[in-house]
């Protein structure tokens, strides 16, 4: 299945009656965690891709307590984190691996994290997924805003989740729905729900997120979101490209204004580098829906990442091309919002508010491209999204960290 059809058949598997499925719970906040297995086989599922989801506990140093959920659909092996925010740990098809090698080894326990220290980068010490969830009640860089300390990137990514129930459709084509629960509440600041989804199918190179933020409370509040999805060989590697169909791009500070000339192609490992970021407003179809593609050099080998801008109207590109020891990285990180502090994006309209009781949703697909011609036919996809319309290069940041 394409990026973007995923993309609209995730909706209809929210919309759709889950009466003809398998439901289990796999956690609650009442309840202990105790491992647990279910397969195709189990159900009586005849497939040609047999499945499996397994919950189990990790033990030992940050790690102690640890929940992760594996969910192996046949084709693409995927790990999710509920003890942090429901994020995505790794997923693999075959040996092939989406996914990055972060310093941080452990899957840390939020409750070892403390995310005002190191000056609000705290968040840096459990940083080590394919995708973090960023938000809600801010994103962004860490700094003051109103006399509050924002931490980097907001607290989703080490909220545990409250609830974990697996749905398993009872149709072909057995879709695989992971839900779960985060709360960010505080009195009389915040009063957030996040319903995470994340479905795939069996045999399927792909998964999509479906995430939905509730405004529990009777006030409207600003709300950020942004999905940092990180990718490190075999796609990233010298003369790596990205590619997108993009409206306007710019980079993030003074650094990344040096390199603008080749922001959409990458170095190999650079000691030294550090990082540079582009802040980058997308194309959409008629129905909001655009599509980012990461590939290797040869262009035989790549990632997908799709998402509707009409939820997460702009998109960061992070390119951390350090050392493979620091972490060889980049993030393709569509948002609401750039990665500037708070502060800096309300002039930019780029910090939303949500109403008392309303709902907002973000959709997100993700898609292994296992040779040229899927690479070929994701660019494809790009340059019909653009349109032949017009690239906006600004040289300068958007923002000028300087006066501040």
């Amino acid at each position: 299945m394409t990026p973007l059809k995923l993309l609209v058949a995730l909706g209809a598997f929210s919309a759709a009656s889950h009466a003809m499925a398998w439901d289990y719970v796999l956690l609650d906040a009442s309840t202990p965690a105790k491992n647990w297995t279910i397969t195709s086989e189990q159900l009586g599922v005849k497939t040609a891709k047999p499945f499996s989801v397994t919950l189990r506990t990790l033990h030992g140093g940050r790690q102690e307590g640890v929940s992760i959920v594996d969910i192996d659909n046949g084709t693409m092996k995927l790990s999710v984190v509920p003890t942090r925010g429901m994020n995505v740990l790794q997923a693999s098809v075959g040996d092939v691996r989406m996914g990055w090698d972060s310093p941080v080894k452990d899957v840390v326990n939020p409750a070892f994290i403390e995310l005002n220290g190191r000056g609000g980068l705290g968040w840096l010490e459990g940083f080590n997924e394919l995708v973090t969830r960023c938000g809600y009640e801010w994103v962004g860089h860490p700094g003051m805003d109103n006399g509050e300390l924002l931490t980097l990137h907001g607290r989703a990514a080490n909220i545990p989740a409250s609830t974990v129930t697996l749905h398993i459709d009872e149709k072909p084509p057995y879709a695989i729905t992971l839900r779960g629960e985060l709360k960010e509440q505080a009195f009389k600041k915040v009063d957030f729900s996040v319903a995470t989804e994340l479905v795939t199918e069996p045999g399927s190179a792909s998964f999509a997120l479906n995430d939905t933020l509730t405004n529990n409370g009777d006030y409207a509040k600003e709300y950020q979101a942004l999905y940092h999805s990180n990718f490190s060989t075999p796609f990233l590697e010298q003369g790596a490209k990205f590619a997108a169909p993009v409206k306007q791009v710019s980079p993030f500070n003074e650094k990344a204004k040096g390199d603008l000339p080749d922001w959409q192609t990458y170095r190999g490992p650079t000691k030294g580098y550090d990082e540079t970021v582009y802040n980058v407003v997308p194309y959409a179809d008629a129905k909001g829906d655009t599509l980012t593609v990461l590939h290797n050099k040869a262009g035989s080998l790549g990632v997908s990442v799709g998402f509707n801008t009409q939820q997460l109207p702009v998109f960061s590109l992070w390119k951390n091309t350090d050392t493979q020891g620091q972490g060889y990285v980049t993030g393709l990180e569509p948002g609401t919002s750039f990665s500037y502090n708070r502060r800096y994006q309300r002039p930019l309209n780029l910090v939303p508010t949500i109403a008392p009781k309303e709902h907002k949703q973000f959709q997100i697909s993700y898609s292994l491209l296992a040779d040229k011609g899927a690479v070929d036919k994701a660019l494809k996809r790009v340059t019909e999204v653009q349109a032949g319309r017009d690239t906006e290069v600004r040289q300068a940041p958007l923002v000028d960290l300087t006066e501040h």
